[in-house]
């Protein structure tokens, strides 16, 4: 399942260039183009769902995957031990601006409570 104008879509199909840092056959991570935190990698996958609450009714174990290969970003980005943040916007009253799920995945700094 893809959108024709879906910006992660078009990242997953290779028709636009990112800094891919992780992939598995239902999974895609790449830096953030705008990062909020020394390391800030979005986990998305490769099948469109527009947001969190799409991804978990919509396939069994794919939410899973989504988890685990940010928890590998994490080990492979250095932050796993220290700690990362791991974030889903859903909707744009909560800062989601791209309509394909994706988590973010920020560490290498203190990250401060409550967010935003």
């Amino acid at each position: 399942m893809s959108e024709a104008d879906c910006l992660f879509c078009k990242i997953v199909a290779g028709e636009i260039p990112a800094k891919i840092v992780h992939e598995t056959d239902r999974t895609l991570a790449f830096r953030d183009v705008n990062p909020q935190a020394p390391t800030h990698v979005l986990v998305v996958p490769k099948e469109h769902y527009p947001d969190a609450a799409a991804l978990a009714a919509a396939d069994h174990g794919l939410a899973d995957d989504v988890i685990k290969a940010a928890h590998a970003v994490a080990e492979q980005e250095g932050v796993a031990a220290s700690g990362y943040r791991l974030v889903f916007n859903t909707g744009a009253e909560a800062g989601q601006t791209v309509f394909h799920v994706h988590g973010h995945v920020l560490g290498g700094r203190g990250l401060t409570w409550p967010p935003g």
